[in-house]
């Protein structure tokens, strides 16, 4: 019993770290923070954060990880079946990205982050990281559209490579745009039709393979 408290308290630690790793980074940006600052803030000593991460960059990573873990779930949901249909997949993983960064608190703000408070540094191992799970997450992606290829949705010539790359920046524009004014629209309220608006310019003009 002892132990199982003993892990929920570091749990516990662990989580409130990241808390206030968030919050320290959004109002300070990532370079200009400290980990006393994020001690500081979570209530704790330096110890307390060496405990559970060795550096800056790993607590980054971290703080990173959780907030994407819904999204690589439901990539790998989709994935693992087969089944169904691939642009409703596409769509449906589309409007499910948009509606937890605009309508998550968490997501948000470790977009915003990502985005706009963090200079991509050989310090922060992060985007060393994240190259190789981008790489993986964008193959799924590819194999869900090269799956709608093979199904006679999308035209037989379609680059299905420069196709998820298209769909990959179209995201990551409205995101990156939206975070600089969240209060200019909705966007929970408008991202199936911006969506579909790319949806329909992906079936009626695939790109096509260069010969």
């Amino acid at each position: 019993m002892m132990a199982r408290k003993t892990k929920e308290e570091a749990q516990e630690t662990y989580s409130a770290l990241l808390d206030a790793a968030e919050k320290v980074f959004s109002e300070k940006g990532v370079t200009s923070t400290t980990l006393n600052d994020v001690a500081t803030a979570a209530g704790m000593t330096r110890g307390a954060i060496y405990w559970h991460f060795k550096d800056k960059s790993a607590l980054f990573q971290a703080m990173c990880d959780r907030a994407f873990l819904p999204m690589e779930a439901l990539l790998g949901e989709i994935v693992a079946t087969p089944g169904k249909e691939p642009l409703a997949a596409l769509k449906q993983l589309n409007i499910h990205f948009l509606h937890l960064v605009s309508g998550n608190d968490r997501q948000r703000r470790v977009f915003d982050i990502i985005f706009h408070r963090c200079e991509k540094t050989e310090d922060l191992a992060f985007f060393r990281v994240e190259d190789e799970k981008r790489t993986e997450c964008l193959g799924k992606v590819q194999a869900i559209i090269q799956r709608a290829v093979d199904e006679g949705k999308l035209h037989p010539d379609t680059d299905t490579w420069i196709a998820m790359q298209a769909n990959h920046a179209f995201l990551l524009g409205i995101v990156h745009e939206w975070l600089e004014d969240p209060q200019a629209y909705c966007l929970i309220q408008h991202a199936e039709d911006m969506i579909d608006m790319f949806m329909a310019g992906l079936v009626a003009r695939p790109p096509r393979k260069k010969t």
